[in-house]
C-alpha cells in the first residue's frame, strides 16, 4: 500500500506538484497569521506594561472646558482624597504650564514660522510647554513611547529646581545634564490668570529624544520646545504652590491582585465633584494603540483561518477531480480483491507524501516571509488608522503636540517569529482539514461497485 502510494505520487508529479504547492502556501500563511498574533501580543504587553492597571482622573469636558487655554483644572485636594482612601497604591500628577526659556533659543521650522505672525512671535518668541510631574518616567508621554530618555534621570517625587530637556534643544543652545537654565513665566499666556512673573533656575536633570508625528501649527507644540519639571517649579509660574495649583489631570495606580473596575467605583463613591471630573482607564487614553492591536487580529486571524479553509476547499476541489479520473483504477483494485479500506489507506498515504514535506516546507517559507507580511499588515493598519486621525484633526481643528501624539500612538514595530506552537496548531487544524476532504472526495467513488465505476469511467 505504501509502496503504491509512492509509485502514484511520483508519476504523477504534475498534480502531486500542484496540491503540494497550494498546501504549502496555506500552510505558510497559516503560520505567519499565528505569529503575527503572538508578536502583536508581545508588543502589546510590553507597550501597555506600566499602564494596565491604573486609572487617570481627568476632566469632563461635556461640562468642564478647564483652564482658559483648554488644559486641565483638577484640584490638588481632590487627588488627595483618592491617595489617601487607601484604594490606590501610588500615584502620579500633572501640571501643565507655558514659559518662557531665559536666554535661550528654541527651535523653530518654516512651517511654524508661516503659521504664526509677527505678533504671536514676538509675544511667545522663546515660549516652551512645561509639563510638572512628581514622577517623570510615569508621565504618559514617556510610557506611550512620544519622549525617550536619552541620558540623565528621570525626576522624582523629592525632585525641585530639575528638569529634562530635548536633546536637540540643549545640542542647539550647548546645554548638557548638569547645565541651569531659567525659566520664566509669559505675561500673555492665557492661563497665567494672576499675571505671575517668576522666573525660577532649574538643572537639567536628563535629556530625551522624541520627534513630531504630524504637522504643527505653532512652534510651542514641537517637541524639541517642550521640558517636563518638578511640581513645584510648574506651580511657581503661575504664582502657586503645590497645594493651590490646578492640574491637567492624575493617575493612579492598583495592585494587580485588585480589580481595576472594583477600585474605580469605589473612588467614584469619594466625595468629589464628579459632574467636572471623569475616570478612565488608562489604556483608554490610547485608542489608536487599541485600534492597531484589534486591526493586526483581524489580519493575523483572517491569514490562519483563510489559509485553512482555503486549503480545504481548493485540495477538496484538486482530489474530487484526482479521483474521478481513477474510477477505472479503483474499480481493478475492488474486482482483484482490495478491499475499500486498503484503497483508502492507500489515498491517505499518497496525501501524506505530498502533505509532510509541504509543512516541512512552509516552516522554513513562514519563517522567510513572517517579518515581511508583518510589516506590510503593519503598514497597512496603521496606515489607514492614521488617514483616519488625520482626517478627525481636520475636521475638529486639532493642533498636534506631544499630548496629541501620545493619545493617536499605534504599534510601531512586530518581531514576527514562528515558534513551535503556530507549527503544532497549523499542522494539526490542517491536517484534519485534509482529512476530511480526502474523505469527501472519496466517499463518492468507494461506495461504488466496481461495475458501476467502469460504466462510470467510459
Amino acid at each position: 500500500m505504501i509502496k503504491n502510494a509512492f509509485a502514484y505520487v511520483t508519476r504523477k508529479s504534475l498534480k502531486s506538484l500542484i496540491i503540494l504547492l497550494v498546501i504549502t502556501a496555506m500552510a505558510t500563511l497559516s503560520m505567519v497569521g499565528l505569529a503575527i498574533k503572538d508578536a502583536t501580543n508581545k508588543a502589546a504587553a510590553k507597550t501597555f506594561g506600566d499602564i494596565t492597571n491604573s486609572f487617570t482622573m481627568e476632566i469632563n469636558r461635556q461640562v468642564n472646558m478647564g483652564t482658559d487655554r483648554g488644559g486641565g483644572n483638577i484640584r490638588n485636594e481632590d487627588i488627595n482624597k483618592i491617595v489617601k482612601s487607601g484604594y490606590v497604591n501610588g500615584y502620579i500628577k500633572r501640571i501643565g504650564a507655558v514659559a518662557d526659556l531665559v536666554g535661550y533659543e528654541i527651535i523653530r521650522t518654516d512651517a511654524t514660522n508661516q503659521n504664526e505672525d509677527a505678533e504671536r512671535i514676538e509675544k511667545f518668541k522663546s515660549t516652551v510647554m512645561v509639563t510638572g510631574v512628581n514622577d517623570s518616567s510615569q508621565d504618559t508621554k514617556f510610557v506611550a513611547g512620544t519622549f525617550r530618555l536619552v541620558e540623565g534621570k528621570h525626576l522624582g517625587k523629592n525632585d525641585k529646581n530639575k528638569a529634562l530637556i530635548h536633546k536637540d534643544l540643549a545640542e542647539k543652545n550647548n546645554l548638557k545634564v548638569g547645565d541651569k537654565i531659567k525659566i520664566r513665566s509669559n505675561q500673555y499666556d492665557a492661563d497665567n490668570e494672576k499675571q505671575a512673573d517668576e522666573t525660577i533656575e532649574v538643572e537639567i536633570k536628563g535629556l530625551f529624544d522624541g520627534h513630531n508625528q504630524g504637522g504643527v501649527s505653532a512652534a510651542v507644540e514641537l517637541y524639541e520646545n517642550n521640558i517636563i519639571s518638578d511640581i513645584d517649579t510648574a506651580a511657581k509660574l503661575y504664582g502657586n504652590t503645590e497645594q493651590t495649583a490646578v492640574y491637567q489631570d492624575a493617575t493612579f495606580f492598583v495592585k494587580g491582585d485588585k480589580n481595576l473596575d472594583k477600585v474605580i467605583k469605589k473612588v467614584e463613591g469619594l466625595d468629589i465633584d464628579w459632574q467636572n471630573y471623569t475616570l478612565v482607564k488608562s489604556t483608554s487614553n490610547y485608542p489608536a494603540l487599541q485600534q492597531s492591536i484589534s486591526g493586526i487580529y483581524s489580519s493575523a486571524n483572517k491569514l490562519f483561518v483563510g489559509g485553512i479553509v482555503f486549503a480545504g476547499l481548493v485540495v477538496s476541489l484538486l482530489l474530487f477531480l484526482w479521483m474521478n479520473s481513477r474510477k477505472k483504477e479503483v474499480a481493478v483494485l475492488l474486482a482483484i480483491g482490495r478491499t475499500k479500506r486498503e484503497i483508502a489507506g492507500q489515498f491517505a498515504a499518497e496525501l501524506a507524501f505530498i502533505t509532510i514535506p509541504a509543512y516541512i516546507i512552509s516552516f522554513f517559507a513562514s519563517g522567510m516571509l513572517g517579518k515581511v507580511i508583518g510589516n506590510k499588515v503593519l503598514q497597512s493598519v496603521t496606515g489607514n488608522i492614521a488617514k483616519g486621525i488625520s482626517k478627525e484633526s481636520a475636521s475638529a481643528g486639532l493642533g498636534g503636540g506631544a499630548e496629541v501624539d501620545g493619545f493617536n500612538k499605534t504599534l510601531t514595530s512586530l518581531d514576527v517569529i514562528i515558534n513551535g506552537r503556530a507549527v503544532l496548531y497549523v499542522v494539526l487544524f490542517m491536517t484534519v482539514v485534509l482529512a476530511i476532504s480526502l474523505l469527501i472526495s472519496t466517499y463518492h467513488i468507494l461506495r461504488k461497485r466496481p461495475k458501476e465505476l467502469l460504466i462510470d469511467a467510459r
